[in-house]
């Protein structure tokens, strides 16, 4: 099974708890004005990876605390990044989720049985678009106000 992905950052202690490796997933139609990431829209774009390619990636660093699924949008890619977060949650390591959706809506697509499964595997959840007017850095994770943390393990 493969991604297709904008990039990938190794180690990053910016885009969630702790050490996490960064998966920028490519492809997004939401179209937030003042994104931080524009080059990821395009789903034609980017370049695929095997799941099992990042999995050595992350497998061969011991000091990852968890993974982080960015963008792009990630559930347009849930069921590839279900498998992934999957073989994560079993090496013991957290899994975060960035998404323009908000909780509900993602809750509400009961019929998309891998976003289901991508939320299940998700340990934390930021959702919502960015929005800039809205910008903040008093929120931990969050580029925008309206961005909500949703930790599921707490």
């Amino acid at each position: 099974m493969t991604l297709r992905i904008a990039g990938l950052m190794k180690e990053s202690v910016c885009d969630g708890p702790g050490i996490r490796f960064v998966v920028f997933v490519q492809g997004c139609f939401h179209n937030c004005s003042g994104c931080h990431n524009p080059q990821t829209h395009n789903p034609e774009g980017g370049a695929e990876i095997s799941i099992d390619e990042l999995l050595k990636m992350i497998d061969s660093n011991p000091l990852l605390d968890g993974v982080t699924f960015s963008g792009g949008e990630p559930f347009l890619q849930a069921a590839a990044l279900a498998k992934l977060a999957e073989h994560c949650n079993r090496r013991g390591l957290s899994v975060m989720t960035y998404s323009g959706y908000h909780y509900e809506d993602i809750v509400e697509t009961s019929e998309n049985t891998a976003w289901r499964e991508l939320l299940r595997r998700t340990d934390i959840l930021v959702d919502g678009p960015f929005i800039p007017e809205k910008a903040t850095h008093e929120i931990p994770f969050c580029g925008s106000s309206n961005q909500r943390v949703h930790n599921f393990r707490e």
